[in-house]
């Protein structure tokens, strides 16, 4: 296999692939529509990033804790920003299975668990993204490399995919749909809006004639079908509100799934929220991608390493470069002035990757405008249901008013998120 190296990835040279002639600007404020907010009053934001494989351990957690504790070798990547995250060992959800357990990451529930639960495998970002509702024209957006890697569920149990385009990304975001379009689209949501009412008025003739078991699934469908309809709402809302202006004056549609779009993702994510047309994102990072520059081996093939020295080393040069576009996304939120009101959670619902292990998650939480505590190391007794306690705190945090998330207990009390 060939020695890897990480390249000074210039961000022109991914914006000219697709088409992109201009940089991106920052702003000094930019507001849109009826989800404008004062400037005292900035809306909280929620960014998810989920890898499908986690970090090397040993790499990844520091050994000692608090806010003096020593810079590990994968979070120096994000070093300049040490006052800004907090970094969680020991905390999982209690679930196993390997790669089969790894959507369970930010809502503590597999989905074959979900059953059992009242919201489902709902996970963090689609709670936070209920609550945003239609103050902004995307409750939420999922991006993502190649397939992702099933992070995003709906209170329905029903896995949001991934864009995986940069310029489709783009072209929600920014570009304009002529008339004729936008009549279709009103026709496709009326045709939808009147199945849903058919559909409502036969279930709510049916449900006198079933037992206690059958109405409890009916109730659930039901819940399905209110929650399209707040879908169907919202996008009508918005159908004929004008997008906001574009920095970037043209994208071409082509497919591309490299790795080396992370940083494109990343910026037009942070544009996302800058202009208000989202308040909640996540982006997916699989267990495999194509590369172009950068010299990539199978990452999938290098987290199943054996401990063989040359695997572990080249296996850090390529979680050295995710990273490093963390640390990127980071200064792009501090550059839009975005950071304060935005908390950035960063993880993966893999362990250790080599034994297959759902154990010890690795957890980075950065931004909020909140107090952070350099390594908190849980304590072996709590650890299997801090992690959804850290997600309901975190939901607390955003304003969701919910007393329970996924298998919470409470509040995450190491750490005051208010």
């Amino acid at each position: 296999m060939k020695n890897m190296r990480t390249p000074n990835v210039d961000r022109r040279h991914f914006l000219k692939g697709v088409g992109v002639s201009l940089a991106l600007p920052t702003f000094d404020s930019l507001q849109s529509g009826v989800a404008a907010t004062a400037a005292n009053e900035a809306p909280k934001r929620l960014i998810s990033i989920g890898s499908h494989l986690g970090f090397h351990p040993q790499k990844f957690f520091p050994t000692d804790e608090g806010v003096d504790y020593t810079m590990s070798p994968t979070l120096k990547g994000i070093e300049e920003h040490r006052n800004d995250f907090t970094i969680f060992s020991n905390l999982h959800h209690g679930v196993g299975g390997g790669h089969g357990a790894v959507h369970s990451f930010l809502s503590g529930v597999k989905k074959s668990e979900a059953a059992g639960f009242n919201a489902k495998n709902m996970t963090l970002d689609q709670a936070a993204a209920e609550h945003v509702g239609s103050a902004s024209r995307y409750p939420s957006i999922v991006a993502g490399l190649h397939n992702g890697t099933d992070l995003s569920w709906t209170r329905s149990g029903v896995r949001i995919p991934p864009v995986n385009n940069p310029a489709k990304l783009f072209q929600a975001l920014f570009v304009e749909s002529d008339a004729a379009t936008k009549q279709s689209e009103r026709v496709r949501l009326m045709h939808r809006s009147s199945v849903l009412d058919a559909l409502r008025e036969s279930a709510g003739r049916m449900e006198r004639k079933l037992n206690a078991a059958d109405r409890d699934k009916l109730d659930q469908y039901l819940t399905s079908v209110r929650e399209v309809e707040k879908q169907l709402q919202m996008s009508n809302e918005w159908l004929d509100r004008p997008k906001p202006q574009s920095p970037i004056s043209k994208v071409e549609d082509i497919e591309r799934l490299h790795v080396e779009e992370m940083p494109l993702f990343y910026e037009l994510l942070t544009l996302a929220l800058q202009t208000d047309s989202t308040r909640v994102a996540t982006f997916e990072i699989p267990m495999g991608f194509n590369t172009s520059e950068l010299e990539l081996g199978s990452y999938h093939g290098l987290s199943h390493h054996g401990k063989e020295e040359g695997r572990l080393e080249q296996l850090e040069v390529v979680e050295g470069y995710f990273m490093k576009q963390f640390n990127f996304l980071l200064n792009q939120l501090k550059e839009a002035r975005l950071f304060d009101s935005t908390m950035v959670v960063m993880g993966s619902g893999m362990g250790d990757a080599y034994k297959h292990s759902n154990k010890c998650l690795p957890v980075v939480l950065a931004g909020g405008g909140i107090r952070h505590r350099g390594h908190i190391a849980c304590p072996e007794e709590t650890h299997r249901v801090e992690l959804s306690n850290l997600w309901l705190s975190t939901l607390q945090w955003f304003g969701v008013e919910l007393e329970s998330f996924g298998r919470s207990t409470g509040t995450f009390s190491p750490m005051d998120l208010t």
